[in-house]
C-alpha cells in the first residue's frame, strides 16, 4: 500500500529561495513535484527522504532535515490516544551516525517533548517531563537496529500525558519505560514529526556526500477519541 505523504508538511534541506537560506517547507504534493532530489515516491509506494548534512536549515539550527510533520497542532485532551507509527529503514546516516527519526513537537518552542534517535545502531529517546525542563532525560530503547534493515517505530501519547515509544526490528519488540508529561504541558499544542533530522552541524568543509537517507514504507497517524 502506497504511503500517503500528501496531507503532511515537508521540511526540506533546500533553501527557500536564492536570497533566503532558510529551509523550504512545502505540502506533500508540492514537495514531490518540486524537490524530487530530496523526497520522492518509489515504484512500490514507499517514500524516500534525503537530508544532505550541508544544506538549508531552520532559523534556530545549523542542522538539516527532511521531515514530514502534521500541518495542524492538537492538544493532549483532544483525543484519548495519539499515535505516530512508521515502518522505515535507514539507507545512510551522517558522519556522526546520529539522526532524529520521530518527534512529538510542541508549537512555538524549539525543544520537543520527545525526540527519538537512531544512534550508531541503537534507538534512544529524549523525554522532557516538564515544559520548562532544559535538558531531556535520555535512555536506550533498542540496541540492534542496523542500516538497511526495516524497523517499526511507534510513538504514542494519551490524553493524560502518558508517553511510550516501541520499536520492532527483526521480529523483536522493545519499548521505553512509560514517560509522564506533567501538568505544565496541558496548555500546549503538539504535532508529530518523522523522517531524518541530522544531529551534526554543517560547515563549509562538510563533504557533499555526507547525509542521511530513509525509506518509509508505512506511515499511520491516528488520534483516537475513544
Amino acid at each position: 500500500m502506497a504511503v500517503d505523504i500528501l496531507p503532511f508538511m515537508i521540511t526540506t534541506p533546500v533553501a527557500s529561495s536564492p536570497g533566503n537560506p532558510v529551509a523550504l517547507e512545502l505540502m506533500g504534493a508540492q514537495a514531490l513535484a518540486r524537490v524530487p532530489q530530496v523526497i520522492s515516491q518509489l515504484p512500490d509506494g514507499s517514500i524516500r527522504m534525503s537530508a544532505p548534512t550541508r544544506g538549508a536549515a531552520s532559523k534556530s539550527t545549523h542542522r538539516t532535515r527532511c521531515e514530514w510533520k502534521e500541518p495542524l497542532y492538537w492538544s493532549l485532551a483532544s483525543a484519548n490516544l495519539h499515535s505516530n507509527r512508521q515502518v522505515m529503514r535507514l539507507e545512510q546516516v551522517n558522519s556522526a551516525q546520529k539522526v532524529v527519526i520521530s518527534q512529538l513537537h510542541v508549537k512555538g518552542d524549539d525543544s520537543p517533548a520527545v525526540k527519538v534517535f537512531w544512534n550508531k545502531g541503537r534507538i534512544t529517546w529524549g523525554f522532557r517531563a516538564s515544559f520548562d525542563q532544559d535538558e531531556p532525560a535520555t535512555s536506550s530503547i533498542a540496541t540492534n537496529v542496523p542500516l538497511q534493515v526495516p524497523f517499526e517505530i511507534t510513538l504514542s501519547a494519551t490524553a493524560g500525558g502518558l508517553v511510550l515509544v516501541a520499536v520492532t526490528c527483526n521480529g523483536i519488540t522493545t519499548a521505553s519505560a512509560p514517560g509522564q508529561l506533567d501538568s505544565s504541558w496541558n496548555g500546549q499544542r503538539f504535532d508529530f514529526h518523522g523522517g531524518v533530522y541530522n544531529q551534526v552541524d554543517y560547515s563549509d568543509s562538510t563533504p557533499a556526500n555526507d547525509g542521511s537517507v530513509c525509506i518509509i514504507s508505512e506511515l499511520q497517524i491516528s488520534h483516537i477519541l475513544a
